[in-house]
């Protein structure tokens, strides 16, 4: 037999055997006999007959099928071929599909993904698995996309255009015929929205929705990273008249209604760049030795109301987006940096959780409800830190945020310095029950009047930081403590955090034990402990920040729902999010529920809450992404004025087409393309974390350290090169 006909012979068998999985896997709960499923797969000649009886007796025999009477086939539940899963574009044009509850992911190549895009839900085939081979399948058809519009570049033909999108793992152009371009021109960067895919044309057709401007401008970059999670950086017109036309004062009956807490001391710290403070701290001493301290949150709800469309902008939002050089918020200015800003000298409705605490941090009293605050004072972060540092009232010039010295009065200096040292002991406790201690190193850009990175800085958490987060941590889980444990059960908003994937902490373990680290897999206390102790040792050295961001990818990630399991990170029972709804949609549900309840109504609806909790979390996944994207365009847009700069870097990733380093200096992460590495042919091991020389057998390890060059930068595609500069030639 010919190459050719053993080659058609065995693409029919498949064909055939596709067919059968087909059949019996559309009906698992019946049998059919061969005359069955030949018709219902259009086999007439006598050739195909025997080739499918004879498949259904190999497939038999396999344990792929079963024969339940003579001659009657039905599928085996745990063979089955047909799998729905999500699709994971790699940047060579394959892809893998993530099946929930299945071990390995499935091997699709560039020629069987069938018009699928990243992360679209789809229906895969997987192929009989030979032996010791990895699985494989082709898809079927696409069930669901995961999105239809994508950023692309404008190439102009005569009568129409074709858009070049800029994310890699989208493999395909978009045709864009005259009439639906709009006002884009040749090589502007836009947004281009997916209409049709007929199946005899190469590219899918779209329209251009809107024109971003000019391929690497700033304002270009930043609104592509926006458009391509699907957020918004403005208001729609008629939302902005609304939230206007809004009646923000403040009102004497009003007043009347909630708790005056106007008369104590109150004030906040935040960042000192913030608009928003949407959190203050009020302290008193009482007469029985204890401290009342409460957490006062801006009342947003009382200005948003439900079923308007501020209020469902605000929904459809779910989070402010914290970029690099901007702030895309949830609300518009004048909620967010006005009415429910927490200004001081001005009164405020707030929100609050006050408690009555001892010396050990005991809570004796508890209390929650609608108030009305006028704040003392507002601090920068190093300003309370000056003061725990010194207890010294005297804010220093160069970091006061009045532009001059000045003096806090003792009764401030004495709350601050109690309440960090009540902050002290709660954050004690925590880590006593195994909360985890995460405090990666976060990168700042210090930026001209055009948005241009002159300089980084690290945001460090310190004490003052600290005494706020605790406190704030102490009112979310209170506030979840206080609806999650009453009888009966009422539907509540959650921010639950699963325990990590055990193969995973084995995954890290073995990294981190190239450095001299251990984990502890005892028992669950053990675990945290041991990566606490892990993320202790690490600080201050080459090696942290790669060591954090494993450790964060090891752990679950945190999720608003209904349903709670407790937070793991936090080693928290109960646990909300109630303190930001400025920023937070599910801090405004919270407010509103929590409301209900202290009213005397009863339980929510559980759906409702469940799918509005699943939209903040997805939300929150798109804003955490283009916050990410934004800090890798600053950073490629700083290392263009360094080209030519040598860095001691370290290698913070290994893949098969390259290393990856991270700048120890700066943080600014790029790669080292495997082809671009001279002196030998490099292989990547995936057991050791290394990429290895056939002949020299030199390695590059994750966590060597390494010198290396700017090769090239691409703002456009957010591509930062490096080039190794070896050891010996330095």
């Amino acid at each position: 037999m010919s190459k050719r006909n053993k080659k058609a012979n065995n693409h029919r068998k498949n064909e055939i055997t596709k067919g059968i999985f087909t059949v019996l896997e559309k009906e698992p709960s019946k049998s059919f006999n061969y005359k069955q499923i030949a018709a219902k797969i259009d086999i007439t000649d006598a050739q195909d007959r025997n080739i499918l009886i004879k498949r259904l007796t190999e497939l038999k025999e396999k344990k792929r099928i079963e024969e339940v009477d003579r001659g009657q086939y039905k599928v085996l539940e745990n063979t089955k071929s047909y799998h729905e899963g999500t699709v994971d574009i790699t940047g060579k044009g394959n892809a893998y599909i993530v099946v929930e509850g299945m071990d390995d992911d499935i091997f699709i190549p560039s020629n069987k993904i069938n018009k699928a895009f990243h992360k679209d839900k789809v229906e895969v085939y997987i192929y009989p698995r030979s032996k010791s081979k990895k699985l494989e399948g082709e898809i079927v058809r696409v069930l669901e996309r995961y999105k239809t519009t994508f950023v692309g570049i404008v190439d102009m033909q005569k009568t129409f255009a074709f858009v070049r999108p800029t994310d890699f793992r989208m493999y395909t152009d978009i045709f864009v015929s005259k009439d639906k371009l709009g006002d884009a021109k040749d090589g502007e960067k836009v947004l281009v929205e997916i209409t049709d895919w007929p199946d005899n044309v190469d590219s899918p057709f779209g329209r251009v929705t809107e024109v971003l401007g000019i391929p690497g401008e700033h304002d270009t970059e930043i609104h592509s990273i926006l458009a391509e999670y699907g957020l918004p950086y403005s208001f729609p017109a008629e939302v902005q008249r609304f939230a206007d036309g809004l009646d923000t004062s403040i009102k004497k009956e009003e007043i009347l209604k909630r708790r005056d807490v106007r008369d104590v001391l109150t004030f906040t710290i935040d960042p000192k760049d913030a608009k928003d403070f949407d959190d203050a701290l009020s302290f008193q001493k009482l007469d029985n030795g204890n401290y009342e301290i409460g957490i006062h949150i801006a009342d947003v709800s009382h200005y948003l109301e439900k079923e308007t469309i501020l209020d469902d902008e605000a929904y459809e939002r779910a989070t402010s987006v914290y970029l690099v050089d901007r702030v895309v918020p949830m609300l518009p200015e004048v909620l967010s940096n006005n009415a429910c800003s927490l200004r001081p000298n001005e009164e405020k409705y707030t929100f609050s959780a006050i408690f009555e605490l001892d010396d050990s941090t005991m809570i004796r009293n508890q209390w929650f409800g609608r108030t009305v605050i006028n704040s003392n004072e507002r601090f920068a972060y190093e300003e309370a830190q000056h003061i725990i540092e010194t207890g010294n009232g005297l804010i220093p010039q160069d970091i006061s945020i009045r532009d001059t010295f000045y003096t806090v009065s003792n009764e401030v200096v004495e709350a601050t310095l109690i309440m960090d040292r009540l902050a002290k002991i709660m954050r004690d406790k925590r880590m006593d029950q195994g909360a985890l201690s995460f405090d990666k190193v976060e990168v700042r850009f210090n930026l001209d009047e055009n948005s241009e990175p002159i300089g980084v800085y690290f945001k460090e958490s310190k004490d003052a930081n600290k005494l706020i987060e605790e406190f704030m941590l102490l009112a979310n889980r209170k506030v979840a403590e206080f609806i999650g444990k009453q009888k009966p059960k009422k539907t509540f908003v959650y921010r639950v955090h699963d325990d990590p994937d055990p193969d995973k902490l084995m995954a890290l373990n073995g990294i981190v034990s190239k450095f001299g680290h251990k984990l502890d897999f005892k028992d669950k206390k053990s675990i945290s402990s041991s990566l606490n102790q892990l993320l202790q040792d690490v600080k201050g050295k080459k090696e942290q920040n790669m060591v954090d961001t494993l450790t964060i990818r090891s752990m679950s990630k945190a999720i608003y729902t209904i349903d709670n399991i407790g937070h793991y990170g936090l080693a928290f029972d109960y646990y909300t999010h109630f303190t930001s709804p400025i920023r937070r949609y599910p801090d405004v549900m919270v407010h509103r529920l929590l409301q209900h309840y202290l009213d005397g109504g009863s339980s929510a609806k559980e759906e409702e809450f469940q799918k509005k909790c699943k939209h903040s979390s997805d939300m929150e996944y798109l804003a955490s992404s283009a916050e990410r994207d934004s800090i890798k365009y600053m950073q490629i847009k700083f290392m263009q004025d360094h080209k030519d700069e040598e860095f001691r870097g370290v290698i913070s990733g290994v893949t098969e087409w390259g290393i990856y380093v991270e700048i120890i200096d700066n943080k600014c992460e790029g790669m080292i393309r495997i082809r671009d590495i001279k002196g030998d042919y490099y292989i990547f091991d995936e057991k050791q974390y290394a990429i290895v020389g056939e002949r020299t057998k030199k390695k590059y390890t994750l966590g060597d350290e390494i010198t290396v060059m700017v090769k090239s930068t691409d703002l456009i595609k957010r591509h930062l090169d490096f080039a190794l500069i070896p050891d010996e030639k330095k």
